[in-house]
């Protein structure tokens, strides 16, 4: 039988069953996944654990003897259980076992083994609920191997109900049994300069250590593959896309953008000329652009996007707007038409296309896109409708990426020939995220804001220890609104109660509430509140959620922009895009259910003119706890890039990264974005420097490799359509 290698599959070694679980529960089909899949930690087993002091909800691994078991039949359901009780001379815990009865026959009185599992309570009393174990066959074999093995650490792997930690233990030493060499995908320079293990010495030891110092080598090794490959398929992906071949879009002297320019009434700031002059050299460039802009609130991103949007439609070409949210994409149809002014809409004709809008006016703007007579469109989902078609679609601009999967941008940008693209972002993103996630993609970041704004004061309002603060609150934004401007109040739910209904028949659900407070604050709730405070008699108040309809969303905003509302109660549908220069005044009730990102975004909707606005972040977090120091973290600055690093800190990059990205981009196993800055940096230049000299690979054929397992088909296309 030939020896196995990382691409052999899997179900060849450990049958197809077994396979077939392990597909099931981890996606694994081949043995280089299996040996992907890391053990999360290491037990030994001559650590007598004390039973007595065992962590509840932890896994554990102990030495112990059976005291005595049995078997009864369960009350409330068919089937059996078997209890048996365990020691490790000291204390006592029970075993329990559902519907597996032959289990009596193993675990009697005087056997001996190790046991493995998370510790759970039942009637005041530890317990492990099907746990695996390993019997030693007598007791003086128990002592003998408790002593030889004392320090041998034991892997436990992440597993589920159907994968248990020794079923891939056992798995993995069958690989090992047949497997043959592993090709290395590090460059040897690589390799001597950081002291990193060979392939597959690093498998084994990271699997199969001998002693405990031996894991942080290996560790560190195949953390360097796996910084290495996925800095490589990034740029064998810029690869890709350079490969392609774009229709050049140049402006003209007395084109539309240089008319655009000199209606301006004012100067551009700095970062947006930087990064304007970058997005007009793209789109001469012999390639498609695929650039990411990452900005601040109000930084400037729609401007460049514009400018860019003018010079396609300077050769007849047509750009698509895609926004997150109906109201979003209408208020950037009306911005834009603004800032194009009569002279040029009526060229342009921007068009707003969206699935809320009457079949008649949907029509009217599908057919304008279609002929080209409108050559900027602006919608939500609709765009990406088979029924919508484009002329000449030259540029397509993703406003808030986060809220779009590659493959919805993939079906926009499949509407044109190869069109160029341009992400925008609001949320900054940390150097090493941009790197692992967007290292694809040319970043450019506008950092100087426009001149004019006076600036937003932020406010913790810790009501729970401070309760009379929260009428202040309520004080203070009817001392802004008599000021003649505007406030948002911004609520985590629609309605309170229907969010969190209780079910306390369901066990389970009762258990969940208990760990996370419900929401107090509805948008229904607050409005009701208002409506009855003793200031707010005089004040205009309306309600805007995402379940309205979208006639009655965009009125509400339209009338918000125009000054008829004086506060507007919200769910988070006003994060972004929402562009009222009155509004002074924010209040995020039950602020730490946001993120740091999500609060600073809410926050720069106010503050946008000329007028001071004021963030009043509303808690009952207890001080010292994470969700506290989030918002106190956003109070502390209003440096969304120093924010940034404080959210990845915060929340580790699981959540950070999230689903921002398909395939390998979001998958990380060893590699942590924060704390492995330098191994990801490194591997960038390395990957850099190699494919400068060998751009097809051919002559690091085990990197190559290593690349088409980690980056499989799908992952290649979410790759693509990114």
């Amino acid at each position: 039988m030939p020896a196995l290698t990382l691409a052999s599959r899997l179900d060849g070694v450990v049958g197809g069953k077994t396979a077939a679980a392990f597909e099931r529960a981890f996606g694994m089909a081949t043995v280089g996944e299996l040996l992907g899949h890391y053990p999360r930690r290491y037990a030994k087993r001559g650590e007598l654990t004390p039973i007595a002091s065992l962590p509840l909800g932890e896994p554990v691994t102990i030495v112990a003897e059976v005291v005595r078991a049995g078997e009864r039949r369960m009350q409330n359901k068919r089937g059996s259980l078997v209890e048996v009780v365990i020691t490790d001379g000291d204390g006592h815990m029970s075993l329990t076992f559902f519907n597996q009865p032959w289990r009596i026959k193993e675990l009697y009185p005087g056997r001996r083994g190790i046991f493995s599992g998370k510790v759970g309570e039942y009637r005041g009393a530890t317990q492990l609920t099907n746990p695996d174990y390993e019997l030693f066959e007598d007791v003086e074999q128990a002592r003998m191997t408790a002593e030889a093995n004392a320090n041998l650490p034991i892997p436990i792997y992440p597993a589920t109900s159907t994968v248990t930690s020794r079923m891939i233990t056992d798995a993995i030493a069958l690989v090992f049994a047949g497997l043959g060499p592993i090709d290395d995908p590090l460059p040897e320079t690589l390799r001597a300069r950081h002291g990193l293990l060979e392939a597959r010495t690093a498998f084994e030891r990271v699997h199969r250590p001998d002693f405990e110092e031996q894991v942080g080598p290996a560790v560190a090794t195949l953390r360097m593959h796996e910084a290495l490959v996925l800095q490589s398929a990034l740029l064998q992906q810029r690869q890709f896309v350079r490969a392609m071949s774009a229709t050049r879009r140049p402006a003209s002297a007395g084109g539309l953008l240089e008319r655009f320019d000199a209606l301006l009434p004012f100067d551009r700031t700095p970062d947006q000329v930087t990064v304007g002059d970058a997005v007009a050299a793209d789109l001469v460039g012999e390639w498609p652009m695929n650039r990411l802009i990452q900005g601040e609130v109000g930084s400037g991103k729609t401007l460049v996007a514009l400018r860019a949007m003018l010079q396609v439609a300077e050769s007849g070409g047509q750009s698509a707007l895609i926004a997150p949210t109906e109201v979003l994409a209408a208020q950037h149809v009306r911005s834009i038409a603004r800032m194009l002014g009569p002279q040029l809409a009526p060229e342009l004709m921007p068009t707003l296309l969206t699935g809320q809008l009457p079949a008649a006016e949907r029509r009217k703007a599908a057919l304008r896109a279609a002929s080209g007579q409108a050559r900027i469109i602006v919608g939500t989902h609709a765009l990406l409708s088979a029924s919508t078609t484009f002329a000449d679609l030259g540029l397509v601009v993703v406003d808030e990426q986060h809220r779009f999967g590659v493959e919805q941008r993939e079906a926009l940008r499949a509407k044109g020939s190869t069109p160029h693209t341009v992400v925008l972002t609001a949320t900054p993103i940390p150097r090493t995220v941009a790197m692992t996630v967007f290292g694809d993609l040319d970043v450019s970041t506008i950092r100087t804001m426009p001149a004019g704004r006076a600036g937003i004061s932020s406010f913790v309002a810790p009501v729970a220890e401070k309760p009379g603060w929260f009428a202040r609150v309520w004080d203070r934004v009817a001392e802004e609104v008599a000021q003649g401007r505007q406030a948002f109040v911004v609520c985590p739910a629609i309605d309170a109660e229907a969010s969190t209904k209780d079910d306390t028949a369901d066990d389970m659900v009762a258990e969940a509430e208990a760990a996370a407070p419900r929401i107090r604050w509805g948008v229904v709730q607050v409005a009701d509140v208002l409506s009855r405070h003793p200031a707010f008699t005089q004040l205009r108040v309306e309600i805007l959620h995402g379940k309205m309809p979208s006639d009655e969303k965009d009125a509400v905003m339209q009338a918000f922009s125009r000054g008829d509302i004086d506060v507007l109660v919200a769910t988070t549908v006003v994060e972004v895009g929402v562009d009222v220069p009155n509004a002074s005044a924010m209040v995020i009730l039950e602020a730490d259910r946001f993120g740091v990102s999500q609060l600073h975004q809410l926050r720069g909707r106010v503050g946008r003119g000329g007028l001071p606005g004021i963030c009043l972040l509303v808690t009952e977090a207890s001080a010292g706890t994470s969700a506290r120091a989030r918002v106190e973290a956003v109070a502390s600055t209003l440096d969304g890039f120093e924010l940034a690093e404080v959210d990845l800190e915060l929340r580790g990059e699981g959540d950070v990264l999230g689903a921002v990205q398909s395939g390998a981009r979001s998958s990380l196993r060893l590699l942590r974005v924060v704390k492995d800055a330098d191994v990801i940096a490194e591997a960038r230049a390395t990957a850099e420097l190699i494919f400068a000299d060998d751009p097809a690979l051919a002559q690091h054929p085990a990197l190559a490799a290593a690349i088409d397992r980690r980056v499989g088909v799908l992952e290649r296309a979410a790759l693509a359509r990114s």
